[in-house]
């Protein structure tokens, strides 16, 4: 079987969610490890300040200014990509917001905000861009998702289960994509200190800084793993609640996250 990874010589790495956080953090990470990264987030500031911080080492990151959400925008912006004369050989699609639900506050606009970009954003890149690696029989695809799709937990029903959506279409996906030499991967954290966790008002276990996150995460787009899942502890734990009957699991996950 012919491997679905690729390196450097096969061209670009494209990065989407590339202004901040896992994202920022991902793209600087390939850039040392020998990529030239195409980097896309709506922020064209902070991507100059991405492109100017890896120049200054030596390293390249183009800037291309896009929003996921923009159907249209985003196919331009792959085009734009590619015209510069290297295919995009690896895509990591970090597409991800979160909006907190609680119990009798049905907020059905937060969960369309939450599908529109967790859902709608990735499919919006995946649209352009699987098409020209099948064409060309070679390409990687990791797709960031969570651990948060392994359970169902308190206030992140929206997230949650977006998160689920983008697991499944990623299991499914890697049946058809791989015989055709488009390797799909899946890429699950947990807690990462980003500015969208600044957000939380809760604790949260295992927590780990974005440059953490990072090297785990290139070290997973190098192996062949399909899963790239971390930190363990926190992996295990959740993975082992999913097997639980569900009356067990409603009890301690609800005792332990005071939601019981």
């Amino acid at each position: 079987m012919q491997t679905t990874r690729t390196s450097p010589s096969d061209g670009l790495a494209w990065i989407t969610g590339a202004s901040s956080g896992i994202g920022r953090a991902v793209a600087l990470e390939l850039a040392r490890r020998g990529w030239r990264v195409a980097a896309t987030a709506r922020r064209a500031d902070e991507l100059d300040k991405l492109a100017a911080e890896a120049g200054a080492q030596g390293l390249t990151i183009l800037p291309f200014v896009g929003d996921v959400t923009d159907r249209a925008g985003l196919a331009q912006v792959v085009a734009e990509i590619e015209a510069g004369g290297q295919p995009i050989a690896l895509a990591m699609l970090n597409v991800g917001t979160f909006f907190p639900d609680d119990s009798g506050q049905w907020a059905g606009d937060a969960f369309r905000q939450t599908y529109d970009v967790n859902l709608g954003g990735t499919l919006n890149a995946l649209e352009p861009l699987l098409p020209r690696m099948i064409a060309r029989g070679r390409g990687q695809v990791a797709v960031v998702a969570s651990v948060a799709g392994y359970v169902g937990l308190p206030r992140a029903a929206a997230y949650g289960s977006s998160k689920v959506a983008l697991i499944s279409m990623c299991e499914s996906l890697r049946f058809g994509l791989e015989p055709l030499g488009v390797g799909v991967q899946v890429i699950c954290p947990g807690f990462v200190h980003t500015p969208l966790t600044a957000k939380n008002d809760f604790p949260m276990p295992f927590v780990i800084e974005a440059d953490d996150a990072a090297r785990r995460i290139c070290d997973g787009l190098a192996s062949n793993r399909f899963e790239v899942a971390f930190p363990r502890r926190m992996v295990w734990l959740l993975k082992a609640l999913r097997l639980l009957p569900y009356p067990l699991f409603f009890r301690l996950v609800g005792k332990g996250t005071g939601r019981g």
